[in-house]
């Protein structure tokens, strides 16, 4: 199952209570405070893991939080600390309080602190001074903290493939990678994002197959904006077209529209003619290109390979330059 967007309650754990302690040894009289500290309480911590994929760890486990510090006892005996917790999450993950960005684990092993322990409070023996010899007080440990926070996962790819359902974004993705997603001849096959490595030449990059893409997405419809917030990390994105359909060029501006209402218009954008192993694409293809008004159109078919080569050369080529400039 994936699961991309989750709310978690964290609470810290407190600090251990300061001991009111006074030294009681034979032949030593007295002997003075001796009541040791409490000990801290642990933190919660969100690390990003890049062997994590989804946030499903957290559907069935909302409330974390970590053990209290223990108390302090007497001969100055401190009290021990609590261990923290470390929640790994999948790199990409954004964290949210209040509806604000607090976090954007966008590295491995990028990590923070979202609750922090109770410090321990401190034993009487802390409190003796000169003229206080016999304090009679002790520090209760402070709360750890206690709050609500917003994972939500954005997935990290150097491009994302989208178009309408059927288009041919699996069978791509299938074709340049050793991902395997499902496929099949009606709408909606793919029910989530899925990531695929593609290796050319001595270097790689990684693609994604964003879902549930037709009109009125970001307002909800079909799959609705779940996937789009998939997009914004990406660098470039390969608009494939179902060239068999005689409505693609409506279906392709459609998209494009979406993509323009959640701020993506303006994203770099390789249009991807597909399907052409097909009778009717050929036509369409012209059509299509009086249309659109531009000769950068990529023809080719994921089903049989055609000229996909060409298309992930040009890709690698873009990224490289990117990472030049």
């Amino acid at each position: 199952m994936f699961i991309d967007n989750v709310t978690i309650h964290v609470k810290a754990g407190d600090g251990g209570n300061g001991c009111m302690s006074f030294r009681r040894e034979k032949h030593v009289p007295k002997g003075g405070p001796d009541g040791g500290d409490g000990g801290k309480g642990g933190d919660i911590i969100v690390e990003a893991d890049p062997h994590q994929r989804t946030l499903i760890n957290f559907a069935h486990k909302k409330h974390i939080k970590t053990k209290h510090g223990q108390h302090g006892k007497g001969k100055k005996m401190f009290g021990r600390n609590s261990p923290d917790i470390i929640l790994k999450v999948p790199v990409g993950t954004i964290i949210k309080e209040h509806g604000k960005i607090i976090a954007d684990l966008c590295h491995p092993a990028d990590r923070i602190t979202v609750a922090y322990g109770g410090r321990g409070g401190k034993g009487n023996a802390k409190f003796a001074t000169a003229t206080r010899r016999v304090p009679r007080i002790a520090e209760k440990g402070k709360e750890g903290e206690e709050k609500d926070i917003r994972l939500e996962l954005r997935l990290i790819a150097d491009i994302g493939l989208v178009g309408y359902p059927n288009s041919g974004k699996s069978t791509l993705l299938c074709r340049i990678s050793h991902a395997r997603p499902k496929i099949a001849d009606y709408p909606f096959t793919t029910t989530e994002p899925l990531l695929g490595v593609v290796k050319i030449h001595d270097s790689s990059f990684v693609a994604a197959d964003i879902p549930g893409l037709i009109e009125g997405a970001s307002k909800g419809k079909g799959m609705g904006n779940k996937f789009l917030a998939h997009i914004s990390r990406t660098k470039i994105l390969l608009h494939l077209i179902d060239m068999s359909d005689e409505n693609s060029y409506s279906k392709f501006n459609a998209i494009n529209k979406e993509l323009s209402l959640y701020n993506l218009g303006n994203r770099e954008q390789i249009v991807v003619a597909n399907k052409m192993d097909i009778n009717t694409s050929q036509a369409n293809l012209k059509d299509f290109k009086k249309k659109l008004h531009s000769k950068g159109i990529f023809a080719i078919s994921a089903l049989t390979g055609k000229d996909v080569k060409d298309l992930i050369n040009h890709v690698e080529k873009l990224l490289n330059s990117e990472k030049a400039g």
